[in-house]
């Protein structure tokens, strides 16, 4: 089996109001070059100043990441000459980040493996690159829009411990779950995720392939790293140390430029910043404003609610479902809420590509389906109609149930439905009565379409057994 070592560098743009060091809106705006100021374009005697939310945020996911937080820290600048930074430098934390030699506990089906966290810092993004007529090693010409320069970036730097593309992704799934409980990040959001990967296969040359959106794009992209690396190796080939793009479309890696190390980026204190006192009253201030995070979630549910463990898992994917899940279990029977909302409403999110948050499917909305189930008013089948129809189209469930008639029939109406059926399946009831099982089973599925779902197949069962003796 071949060694593979990987590292990741975790990018998360932050959703403030403002930029990192500017009063500009940190909004996505259409007109190109329009959300800008002399800040976050560089003009000379233009001064920073930092956005004191992004620290609170920065020191948070420290924090959740049991990372060691510096008392005092400061911003540098990483110099380079590149279109994305007009004053060719950008602001950074190299010498003394918000904190460091963290680690994550992370599940990876049935084991878990313990991620080293060895920083975690802040700095601003760069510009936005647009490469006209193909990517970035084949357009014809490529247009800057600043208006993304200055958005304000944590940076989350693993140790190489990660052996394969699908412990990066289950890395990132998990950290993203992370990011989305503090309240930093929320997928359904224009802000990104971004990581950029440091490769290695038997203990030859790092590769670092930069700008890889997301979980699933993480492990494509190493996925075909790794091969390339150990193509070149079997033919005879060094891996050479050098920058690499990720080109999602063709889902392959591109050479950018030779790697550089960091003395080449001539680091220096940002003199127009200043040092940034985390004292010991400000970070227990932040330590309490950390809500319950996802692997405590996880643990207390399956205590509190003794539910099976991949059921808590779906529960507890976003806060807002595991938040409104608990406030059903108050009232409600809590294995009936929780297979309804892990099952039926999460294949129906999936299908549409819905998170919980972004579907406007309200809270007593789903309330009302699981009291219809519960006076055993609805089937299940008219129960997963609704619920795809709420999600489909979202508005009063009420509404939906008068429209489409999803309601229970009564027994009068089951018992005509049965005699009908019975009549106009002489064959299938000839089998029954000759012993076959299965002709029952058709002819419950027969009621069952001519109720459109409102007749209980237990009771259709029941009834027809009686019927026919």
């Amino acid at each position: 089996m071949t060694e593979v070592k990987i590292g990741l560098e975790t990018h998360v743009q932050l959703d403030t109001e403002t930029k990192l060091f500017c009063g500009c809106s940190n909004s996505d705006v259409e007109e190109p070059n329009s959300n800008v100021c002399p800040v976050c374009l560089g003009h000379p005697g233009s001064k920073p100043r930092l956005n004191h939310a992004v620290l609170e945020k920065a020191v948070k996911t420290a924090l959740a990441l049991q990372c060691d937080i510096n008392e005092d820290i400061y911003f540098s600048r990483k110099t380079y000459f590149y279109p994305d930074m007009s004053k060719n430098y950008q602001i950074t934390q190299y010498e003394v980040p918000v904190g460091g030699q963290g680690v994550l506990e992370v599940k990876m089906g049935d084991e878990k493996k313990e991620v080293d966290i060895s920083r975690l810092h802040i700095e601003e993004d760069p510009a936005k690159l647009e490469h006209v007529g193909g990517s970035i090693s084949n357009a014809k010409y490529t247009l800057v829009d600043y208006n993304r320069a200055g958005t304000p970036l944590l940076e989350i730097v693993t140790e190489p411990v990660f052996e394969s593309p699908g412990e990066a992704r289950a890395y990132l799934q998990q950290l993203s779950q992370i990011f989305e409980y503090l309240g930093i990040y929320h997928p359904e959001s224009s802000f990104s995720i971004k990581s950029d990967a440091n490769v290695s296969i038997e203990g030859g040359s790092r590769v670092e392939v930069k700008n890889i959106t997301g979980t699933a794009g993480i492990e494509k992209a190493l996925s075909y790293e790794i091969s390339r690396q150990k193509q070149l190796k079997r033919r005879g080939r060094e891996v050479e140390q050098e920058t690499r793009s990720y080109n999602a479309g063709q889902e392959i890696t591109e050479k950018l430029r030779e790697k550089e190390t960091e003395k080449d980026y001539g680091y220096i204190f940002d003199p127009d910043l200043t040092r940034q006192v985390l004292g010991e009253e400000f970070r227990e201030e932040m330590r309490d404003e950390i809500p319950e995070l996802p692997h405590e979630k996880f643990d207390r549910f399956k205590q509190e609610y003794g539910l099976p463990g991949k059921q808590v898992e779906s529960l507890i994917t976003e806060p807002e479902l595991a938040e409104d899940f608990e406030e059903f279990a108050e009232e409600h029977d809590t294995g009936l809420v929780a297979s309804w909302l892990t099952g039926e409403l999460r294949k129906t999110l999936n299908y549409n590509d819905l998170t919980y948050a972004e579907s406007g499917v309200k809270k007593e909305w789903l309330e009302y389906v699981v009291e219809l189930l519960e006076d055993d008013r609805i089937s299940d089948r008219n129960a997963e109609m609704l619920l795809r129809k709420l999600v489909e189209r979202p508005r009063e469930p009420g509404e939906i149930v008068e429209e489409e008639d999803l309601l229970k029939a009564d027994e009068s109406e089951v018992d005509s439905i049965v005699e009908s059926v019975i009549e106009d399946n002489e064959d299938a009831v000839e089998d029954y009565n000759s012993g076959d099982n299965g002709a029952l089973n058709f002819l419950v599925g027969q009621v069952m379409q001519e109720s459109q779902g409102k007749a209980d197949p237990k009771t259709a069962r029941e009834k027809i057994k009686e019927r026919l003796g």
